[in-house]
């Protein structure tokens, strides 16, 4: 395994405990209990994704979507511009949604069930577009009314707040959802559903430093396009821009391709 996907597997499980230790935390406080070393917040305070769902009202009103907080819009900053440079590394390492996904999905793998059940390729290609009406639709409704509606179908709040009364049963219906299919499909919710990745896939087609392949030293083994969590096939592009790429990093040279120098990360012209 490469040095940089060893990286990301460590940076995602830290990530995943941070948030998982702050909602132990808030809900804890919320009952009086308050535990040492960990900044009790809510999920809503932490999620970037909040900021653009509140920035209609932030420039019309001065304010934030209830629920929402200060620290989102910081936070969402810091991953737009992160994503401008490398694409959406907060899909790839550090939102906990994916993670958990991931997870699920190599149990899958342990246990024989992956690729027991596939999507048809045609249903494929038309559900990857389902995230950008999914999108449209948060944003939309949410300028309207000027509440989170969508945290009653947000898996993602649903992960650290199964274990409350404040999630709502589609929520969690949908987490379940998630969670099944990904033991037979890699990261089904990132794949067809998540807004958030349909808004930071888009850094795939301008970001600074892209994943390029060489097609001169190119075997045509086709592990690139295996190893991909999000099915890009990686084998035949010069360069990835698919807006799926969560900049993971699996198909590059280090780990996947067994040609050094072949799947690499590349400003302009020169190796990063």
């Amino acid at each position: 395994m490469g040095k940089k996907i060893k990286t990301r597997h460590i940076v995602q499980f830290i990530f995943f405990m941070l948030l998982f230790l702050t909602a132990i935390g808030h809900t804890l406080e919320e009952s009086g209990v308050h535990l040492p070393f960990i900044e009790a917040a809510s999920i809503h305070t932490l999620c970037p994704f909040g900021a653009v769902v509140s920035f209609y009202k932030l420039i019309t009103t001065g304010t934030f979507v209830n629920k929402i907080h200060a620290s989102a819009m910081v936070i969402f900053s810091a991953t737009l511009f992160l994503s401008v440079l490398f694409g959406p590394v907060f899909c790839g390492w550090v939102c906990p949604l994916g993670t958990i996904q991931q997870w699920v999905s190599a149990a899958g793998n342990k246990l024989g069930l992956k690729g027991k059940f596939t999507v048809p390729p045609r249903l494929d290609r038309v559900l990857r577009n389902m995230r950008y009406l999914v999108l449209l639709w948060v944003v939309y409704v949410t300028a309207v009314s000027g509440e989170l509606i969508f945290a009653d179908y947000d898996p993602y709040y649903a992960l650290f707040n199964f274990w409350s009364g404040e999630v709502a049963v589609s929520a969690l219906i949908i987490l379940g959802l998630t969670l099944a299919l990904a033991l037979f499909v890699e990261r089904p919710w990132c794949k067809y559903a998540c807004p958030f990745g349909a808004l930071l896939g888009i850094s795939n087609t301008f970001r600074l430093f892209g994943i390029k392949r060489n097609a001169s030293t190119c075997i045509s083994c086709q592990k690139c396009s295996k190893v991909c969590p999000m099915g890009i096939d990686v084998a035949h592009m010069n360069k990835v821009k698919d807006p799926q790429c969560i900049s993971c990093y699996a198909c590059t040279s280090e780990q996947a391709c067994p040609v050094p120098d072949t799947v690499t990360i590349k400003i302009g012209g020169a190796k990063s």
